[in-house]
């Protein structure tokens, strides 16, 4: 197995410089970094955590406990923080399993720190538990939890979402995002969407939120042909993720409807891909670049205050596209 030092005496170069080279620090010239990374990679090398941590004290890694690789809008997310970290010398070791499984495997690695998406609120004893010296930091729904947490205002994004519907004429208004199974952090949404229509003073009957199994394309497809061949359908919607915006979209144009003539639509998500789809789309939300800039730099301030408790909440903005237009424009023509 390639070492460091083996690297160091091709190099010839101390071994400490090697180490901080590959750890990206400024303490070492961009040449001899240049250098010591192209013969680490012409040797093969492979940094092996547990002898940098004997070393540094610190693994360079960082275990995410990840919920799911199938949603666009969370995986394009995790892509930015892995970028972010590797250029703070940080490798990310990622585990789908359960929470607890997940934790015990980063202990095994002995891992710098532990970020965790999703909403753990019932589980905060038994995560102090698992995590003990490793600090821990929890994306999405910090409430009630003992540890850095930085968060989404989902409320405020929802009610951008509404009153920009309402101001340009919209009074029907569906939401679709509202698994079956509990989601503390969709239901943070729903229960926004029925508030400020209520504040507007906009009709809110219970069919206008469509129960849906998950948050995946077909979901929004299913949904919104549910709810747009209803007797009295919305002229407008709100989508809880980009994957059932793509599913919603599809629907919509089977039906024979067009966005926004027919129909406007407003997505939570703000992700470089809504601007991509066949109808740019409205969104509202934090800048995902922002967001994993946010996490990771959260991450490695925790190394050196690794106990803190403190909430980040990220404020969202709204994005006006091609996808939304007046509710009077909608019926000429």
């Amino acid at each position: 197995m390639i070492t460091i030092k083996d690297i160091a005496a091709r190099a010839g170069v101390s071994f400490s410089t090697v180490s901080k080279a590959l750890r990206n620090s400024p303490l070492v010239q961009d040449s001899t970094k240049r250098l010591i990374m192209d013969i680490a990679e012409e040797m093969g090398y492979r940094p092996n955590i547990a002898a940098r941590k004997l070393v540094s004290k610190k693994s360079g890694a960082i275990g995410v406990v990840w919920p799911s690789i199938e949603r666009t809008a969370p995986s394009s997310l995790l892509t930015i923080i892995n970028a972010e970290l590797e250029l703070s010398g940080y490798t990310t070791l990622l585990s789908i399993n359960r929470l607890e499984s997940a934790i015990e495997i980063f202990h095994r690695f002995q891992v710098d720190a532990i970020l965790v998406f999703g909403d753990h609120s019932g589980q905060a004893s038994r995560l102090a538990s698992l995590a003990a010296s490793i600090p821990i930091l929890i994306y999405g729904s910090g409430i009630h939890l003992p540890f850095m947490t930085v968060d989404v205002n989902r409320s405020k994004a929802t009610r951008l979402a509404v009153g920009h519907l309402i101001e340009i004429g919209h009074r029907r208004i569906g939401y679709i995002g509202r698994p079956e199974q509990p989601d503390p952090l969709q239901l943070e949404k729903i229960d926004a969407f029925r508030a400020e229509m209520k504040r507007y003073g906009a009709p809110c009957p219970e069919d206008c939120i469509v129960p849906i199994q998950g948050m995946e394309y077909h979901d929004g497809y299913a949904a919104a042909k549910q709810l747009l061949q209803s007797s009295n359908p919305p002229t407008a919607l709100i989508s809880g993720s980009f994957d059932l915006t793509r599913g919603i979209l599809k629907a919509i144009t089977e039906i024979g409807l067009t966005v926004p003539r027919d129909l406007s639509v407003v997505s939570y998500d703000n992700i470089p891909q809504m601007s991509d789809l066949d109808i740019p789309m409205t969104v509202v939300g934090v800048e995902i670049q922002h967001t994993a800039q946010q996490i990771s730099g959260t991450l490695i301030a925790m190394l050196d205050a690794p106990f803190s408790e403190k909430t980040l909440m990220l404020e969202p903005e709204l994005i006006v596209r091609a996808s939304t237009a007046p509710h009077q424009e909608i019926h000429q023509g």
